[in-house]
Order: C-alpha cells, then structure tokens, then sequence
C-alpha cells in the first residue's frame, strides 16, 4: 500500500510538471552519412500524439519503421525535479547512391491539433564524417548513453544455426538437419528467404505445421535464449562423396532495446528510474539472418557380402506376403501381395524382383506407400499387389521372392524371403466372364470365349421411312430439354450463391462470440502456465476474428490486407495502429526471453479491449 502511494506521488508530481508544456514536434537524422551505412531518422514529440503521417521518402532505402517507442528525461535543479516523456516514430535507413536527399514534413495530433515538423537533408558522399544529429548539440542537463534514438544490437542477440544428426552416414541412410534461431530479444514475423539446397538428398519435411515451432530455454555462455526450431528436414543420401548443404536465409523482426539513460543529479531518482521502463525505450529492426554450411561426408556401402538382390533399402525393414488363393480355375484372377514396413528410406524401395508361371498373364503392380514422419525420422510401409491371371490349367509354383537391406544396427546385409506358393488351376467352364483390376494402368480384363464376334445375329423389322425418330415428338422434345437443364442450373447456382453469402453473415454475426471463446481458452491456458498455447490461440483469437468479421480467408490475411479492410470499415487510425500492436506483441512476446507470466496478463488485456473498441466502431 506504502508503495502504491509513493508512485502516486510520483505520477501526479510529473504530471503536473507536463502541465501547460509548449508541444514540440522535430525530425532529426545524421546530416551526412556514407554510402552503405544504415542510420535512423527520428521524429520526437513532447507529448502523446495520434495519426502519425510519415513521409514520402526517395532516393533513400527504408529497411524498417515507422517504429514507435517511449523516452523519458529526468532533471533535477536545486532540488526541483521535472520529468519529460518523448514519444518518437522512427525509420531505419540506408544510403544507397551520392547526393542531396531532402525529407518532407511529418504531421501528429495531438490534443485534436495538427502539428508539423521541420524538414531534414541528408546529404550522402562516399566516405562520411560522423556528425551529430540536428537539436541534438548543446543540450543542456542531457547526457545519454548512447545518442537518443541509438539502437543496441548485436550479432548474438539472434542467430541461426544448422544442426545435423550424422556427418558420416552409409549412402542411403537417413540423417537429420534441424535449422535453430536462438534469440534472448523478442521476434516476430519469421519468413523464410532462400530454402537450403539439397543436391545430392532425398528430402523429406519433419515439421508440417510451420506455425508450430518447437521452442524452448537454453543457456550458452551464460546466456538465456529462447530456442526455436524452424525447420527440420529428413535427408537420404542418393550417392557417396562430399557433400554440401547451402545456408538458409531467414527475415525476422527484432525487438531491440533503445537506452536512453539520463543522469539527474538526484541519487533517489536516478536508482528508480534508470532501473524501470522509463530509462529504455524499444525500436524495432529487420534482420537478416543466415545458418552455417553444412558437409556431408558420404560412406559407400560395404561391397563385401554385398548381395545381387540389394535395391539400395538401408534402415530395419520386416517382409511379408499374401495370397487371397491357391485353388482355382482358368481366367480367374489371383491377387499377390508383398508388404515392406519399417523405418528408414522406405519411399525409395523398388519394384521387388518377383517370377510368375509363362502361362500366367501379370499386370503392373498397384504400389501403395503409407509412411510418416516424425521428428526422429521417417517409418511406414509399401506394399506391392499383382493381378495375376492363368490362361491354362495345372499345378504351378510361385518362387520365393527375396527382399535384401542393409541393417545400420548389424552393419550388415539381411535378405528375407517370402514363402512359395503353390497354384492348382483347373479348367474352367469356358463362359466369359468379365474382371476389373483397380490397379495403376486400370484397365477391363475380359475373356471372350469365342473366336468370331458376329456384329448382329437377332431378327429385326424393316421400317417406313419417315417413321424413325427424326421429325418425331421426343426428337422435338429432346431439343428442349438442354434448354430446361439450363435454367435449373441457373437457379441452383443463384440458390448457391445466396447460401454462402448467409454463411458469410452468420460468421460476421458469430465472430466476436467465437473470438471470446477462444480468450476464455487462452485464459486457462494463462492461469495454467502454458504458455505456448496462450500465444497460439491469442494470435488465433485475433486473426480468426478478422476473418469472420470482414469474409476473408485466413490464409489471405496479412498486416496489409488487415489494414485495408479496417480502413474501409473506416475504423479510425488509432484503433488500426492499436491492432497491429496487439498482434505484434503477441508474436514477440511468444519469442521473448525470460519470465512471460506479466506479458501474458497485459497482452490478455489488450486482446480483449482491442476486440471491443472495434466492435464500438464497426456499429
């Protein structure tokens, strides 16, 4: 209770000292920068301000912002203390050619008055001097580590690296590469750039759902970071040799730190507050990130003991066989079944190496492969089924049919074998009879009988002409049929289309109520502790409200398209602005480091409270 008052007094102290402010509204930026180099242009307000319109600027690369963040400066003068908030939108740039650059105006409101900041030139030469940025010179009582609007980053903050399971595996055998971004800053929006490529591999994807990454604390160097696996592939060796697995090129953004400490001269007020939020502001900065080279060093398979029967299948594989019969009669068909299951690289086995009876009509076989992949690998079955057909009667014999793999825990060569069947076929009756084989090359197997086909061999009448079907009332009736058909369709597709739309106004009607569900859900998982699945059904929570509300696909929504459909609603900037924080707090908050109990709570709170302002608006 004692503290709660002390930072009443506080706040109501520093209000009152921002009481009667004049408003300041300055855009700075280094005057002379270097072709290459990366700088920040900074727009500053003394005040919070709202719709903040940015410039239009050219000649100039904008690598990320506007960036929005909160500074604070403290000062103490013979024993009076004072306390200004800046509220500051800033851009991340890059020169890119020689000249003169000038960048417009930006305009804010605040207090329902528009303001208009000065103008800035930056002038770009091919080797630059450092110069401090304009406003910035002289002034009195300031004394920040570094420069306002200085970004903290560096190479360790986030990174990516590729991990692989085997650098010396048996061609064939199945390695695992697992591509991990390591960060202790909080991320967001994740895309992949430029894929690794996979020369040489079979490939296969381990992690279906991208939006799902395995993620969890590690501790190098004494440092915490959050883990993230991105990206885990099952690759299969098709050759020995060296070699190589190309980087993978990822995008994110990075929240980074901004300090903005300032020394007051005041010992209480400088413990305080450059330990709380009001000594750091945060900005936020693409990065490119790019994983380490992979080798691969690829051992042949043994040749000693090697047998003729090997197709190249490594892994622990188990055989078998079926026959759905062994007594018939001729023209009937048989179906023989052999089955491969185990783990390993199961999708590259062969057609097995199986001798049917010369009398016996053999279609391609029906290959099924049923597999799946998990993080340890890839395990499964594939089955090889024969239509077989005997044309005459007799005793026949199916030869044992041999599967030959090479066993990574025997280091060895293992052949199984199928058991040999025994046909008996008698003659049938001789009639024809008709067969399907719903095999790869579909195709009717159907036995005649007979060696001539007569085209027609019934009675038949001789008609008037005049009397057949031409001229007739069906030829005149079939003619207004396509036209009846028409209509109905017609019809159908208009009842089709007024149905969807009613699906379309039923989820409109039903978002906010799923979206409240779906915080109720996340609210358990919050008190739980789970916090992976907060964040999860936060973001759903909020995209999925989206696309109820405005009929567009999930899989077409994005920040721009989100924008736009609010804008037509004519949702006001704020609320807009407020939304997209949101959604970027959930997706750097999932990636942050450290205890996330408090940001699950707050950012609860502006899911829920975003929800109903725009509800308020859209009324």
């Amino acid at each position: 209770m004692v503290n709660r008052t002390i930072f009443g007094l506080i706040f109501t102290i520093v209000g009152l000292s921002l009481t009667g402010q004049e408003i300041e509204f300055t855009a700075s930026a280094k005057p002379v920068v270097s072709v290459g180099e990366t700088f920040v242009l900074t727009y500053s307000v003394n005040a919070q301000g709202v719709n903040f319109r940015g410039p239009k600027i050219l000649g100039l690369n904008v690598l990320s912002g506007p960036n929005t963040s909160t500074s604070s400066s403290i000062r103490s003068i013979n024993g009076r203390t004072s306390m200004t908030i800046t509220y500051t939108n800033s851009y991340l740039l890059q020169a890119s050619r020689v000249g003169n650059f000038e960048i417009p105006a930006a305009t804010v409101t605040v207090d329902g008055k528009s303001y208009r900041s000065n103008k800035v030139t930056i002038r770009v030469q091919t080797g630059a001097t450092n110069s401090q940025p304009p406003g910035q010179a002289n002034r009195p009582g300031k004394q920040q580590t570094p420069a306002q609007g200085g970004v903290q980053t560096n190479a360790n903050d986030v990174f990516l690296k590729a991990y692989v399971s085997r650098t010396k595996p048996y061609q064939g055998e199945g390695i695992i590469v697992t591509y991990k971004l390591f960060t202790r800053v909080p991320i967001a929006q994740i895309s992949i750039n430029k894929l690794s490529s996979f020369q040489g591999f079979w490939s296969q994807n381990l992690l279906r759902d991208k939006e799902r990454f395995p993620q969890y604390n590690q501790t190098i160097n004494g440092e915490q970071y959050v883990v993230a696996e991105i990206r885990k592939i099952a690759l299969y060796p098709l050759k020995s040799g060296k070699l190589t697995i190309e980087p993978l090129e990822v995008e994110c953004v990075a929240q980074i730190r901004r300090q903005t400490r300032q020394r007051t001269g005041d010992p209480f007020f400088d413990d305080f507050f450059n330990n709380s939020f009001f000594s750091s502001s945060y900005a936020t900065v693409e990065k490119a990130l790019k994983s380490n080279p992979l080798v691969i060093n690829v051992k042949t398979l043994p040749l000693e003991n090697k047998p003729a029967s090997f197709g190249g299948a490594v892994g622990s594989f188990t055989f078998r066989s079926e026959i759905d019969k062994t007594t018939l009669q001729t023209n009937e068909p048989v179906t023989l079944k052999f089955v491969v299951s185990g783990k390993g690289n199961i999708q590259l086995i062969e057609k097995l190496n199986v001798t049917f009876p010369p009398d016996f009509e053999v279609y391609d076989p029906k290959i099924v492969s049923d597999y799946k992949t998990t993080a340890s690998g890839v395990s499964g079955i594939q089955s090889f089924e024969y239509l077989i057909i005997p044309r005459k009667p007799g005793e026949f014999k199916i030869k044992p049919v041999t599967f030959t793999f090479f066993d990574l825990a025997k280091q060895s060569y293992v052949t199984l074998k199928s058991p040999e069947y025994a046909l008996n076929v008698e003659k049938g009756s001789g009639e024809s009879a008709v067969m399907t084989y719903t095999g790869v090359n579909k195709e009717e197997i159907q036995y005649i009988g007979s060696d001539i086909r007569h085209i027609e061999n019934q009675n038949f009448t001789i008609r008037k002409a005049g009397t057949g079907f031409f001229g007739s009332w069906i030829y005149f009736l079939s003619l207004f049929i396509p036209l009846v058909l028409f209509i109905a369709l017609l019809i159908f597709f208009k009842k089709e289309a007024a149905r969807r739309r009613d699906t379309l106004l039923m989820k409109n009607r039903k978002a906010t109520r799923v979206a409240r569900k779906r915080l109720k859900k996340a609210e358990a998982f919050m008190k739980s502790g789970k916090q992976n699945d907060f964040f999860e059904e936060i973001s759903l929570a909020l995209w999925g409200y989206l696309s109820d509300k405005f009929g567009i696909p999930l899989a077409g929504l994005s920040m721009d398209s989100v924008k736009e459909a609010l804008r037509k609603k004519e949702v006001s900037d704020e609320i807009i602005d407020q939304f997209m924080s949101t959604l970027n707090d959930t997706e750097f908050a999932r990636f942050a480091p450290g205890d996330k109990t408090l940001k699950m709570e707050e950012i609860y709170g502006k899911a829920m409270e975003i929800i109903a302002k725009i509800e308020r608006e859209l009324k």
